[in-house]
């Protein structure tokens, strides 16, 4: 017989182990905007390669756009681990899919949706994945465009963007995007919304990457660097009429 003192102690267990409740609060690594437009042939990405740890702008050569599947590219700002843990999840959904060998993959449309159900899955178990996403592709000619916040919010549209994109990039966009755009004339635009953002956004870093996909397939470019002009007046006097400033 077991006597009391003999037994396991008792511990409260409505609050769970520090392991149950370890979460993403608060991002640590990130990558700042991305931008996604439709364009004649297929889609074009772009997003810079920088990696801010807080406000420090750690690491340059983060890869922020993938292929995903057959007919789609995904890109994503926010915290890189998360977005890891996105590719994990993806990798799983293609690898499912192909496994079927029945002659069809899944499209772009199909995998927005996906996603839209993993963000807001995490969001309502308060365990949020810390990214906004744009999903992108092209399947049987049909162009799909879309992105995901991190607490679910989504849409579709002819272009989209994250973070600082969506505010300084996405008037840009409005004024000159038409849907006839060459790939030429896509990446012009795309170049020009990212030199807006690498002068504004103090987490940009002047090293590219442009992501196509069209019915031929996905292309990634080399990083590059966009030509600059820092010689505005406001940047060289920026305390200029601001009496009592630093």
């Amino acid at each position: 017989m077991m006597h009391l003192a003999d037994s396991a102690p008792v511990t409260n267990n409505l609050l769970g182990s520090e392991a149950d409740s370890q979460r993403t609060m608060y991002p640590y690594v990130t990558g700042t905007s991305v931008i996604g437009i439709k364009y004649k042939d297929g889609i074009l990405f772009a997003a810079d390669m920088g990696g801010s740890y807080g406000s420090t702008l750690r690491y340059k050569s983060v890869e922020r756009l993938k292929s995903v599947g057959k007919h789609s590219v995904i890109g994503a700002s926010g915290e890189i681990s998360d977005f890891q843990e996105i590719m994990r999840y993806l990798d799983e959904l293609i690898l499912y899919d192909n496994m079927w060998d029945d002659g069809n993959s899944l499209g772009p449309k199909q995998v927005h949706n996906y996603l839209t159900r993993v963000m807001y899955n995490r969001r309502n178990m308060f365990n949020p994945l810390w990214n906004s996403l744009v999903l992108g592709g092209i399947k049987n000619g049909q162009k799909y465009l879309g992105t995901v916040s991190m607490i679910g919010v989504n849409y579709e549209d002819d272009h989209v963007a994250t973070g600082f994109g969506n505010h300084l990039a996405r008037p840009i966009l409005r004024d000159e995007w038409h849907e006839n755009l060459t790939y030429e004339e896509g990446v012009k635009l795309l170049e020009k919304c990212m030199r807006v953002l690498l002068y504004r956004d103090r987490s940009a870093v002047n090293k590219l990457q442009i992501a196509k996909i069209t019915d031929e397939g996905f292309t990634l470019s080399e990083p590059y660097s966009l030509k600059t002009f820092w010689d505005f007046n406001a940047f060289n006097n920026p305390t200029l009429g601001a009496e009592g400033s630093w």
